[in-house]
């Protein structure tokens, strides 16, 4: 019997998280290849908020019809069709759950995308966010994984913490997972 479309969604999503951390323990451990490291994050991120987004759609044919999406290759579209799915909107909708999820993802993107933050050796990506941005950093460093940011910290400092980040990330996203299989809801 064929696997169902939910079986190959999840495990393509575990598949990539399993590449995801290998890849990362190559790029951290072997060459600290911090920005490529960066965009591991942001790619573990993305799979963790669209098994958010996935979860929070009640109407299961509605469900069902983006997961045939995504296992065949196409955009996720709203309900009545006439939009994308954003990654903003998913992103958004899992900054409610976990608040840092905006901060981590944009932080994430700048080094996807061709941008100052690539030169960090030299100037510090920390030194260009908002304060807002900065703060909400720091208070999620703090708060998960013991780190102390100040205003003389430097983004190389706590590439150390980069590891760490990215299991917080892939756990959260394996319990995400795991409830799709459960046909579970998620309420936000």
């Amino acid at each position: 019997m064929a696997d169902s479309e939910l079986t190959i969604f999840c495990r393509t999503v575990r598949k990539r998280s399993q590449e995801n951390k290998q890849a990362l323990d190559c790029l951290h451990h072997h060459g600290r290849l911090v920005g490529n490291v960066m965009s591991i994050l942001r790619q573990e991120l993305d799979s963790m908020v669209r098994c958010i987004f996935l979860l929070s759609v009640a109407d299961r044919r509605y469900r069902e019809r983006l997961i045939h999406d995504s296992v065949v290759g196409k955009p996720w579209r709203s309900k009545d069709g006439k939009s994308t799915i954003t990654d903003r909107k998913m992103v958004d909708l899992s900054s409610k759950l976990h608040g840092w999820a905006g901060n981590v993802y944009a932080f994430g993107c700048a080094f996807i995308h061709l941008s100052s933050f690539h030169d960090y050796s030299v100037r510090d990506p920390l030194g260009s966010l908002t304060p807002h941005d900065h703060e909400n950093i720091s208070r999620y460093l703090h708060e998960y994984h013991g780190i102390v940011i100040n205003g003389n910290t430097k983004f190389l400092d706590i590439e150390f913490a980069l590891p760490a980040v990215f299991e917080k990330i892939s756990a959260n996203l394996e319990c995400y997972v795991r409830d799709l299989e459960a046909d579970s809801d998620l309420e936000l």
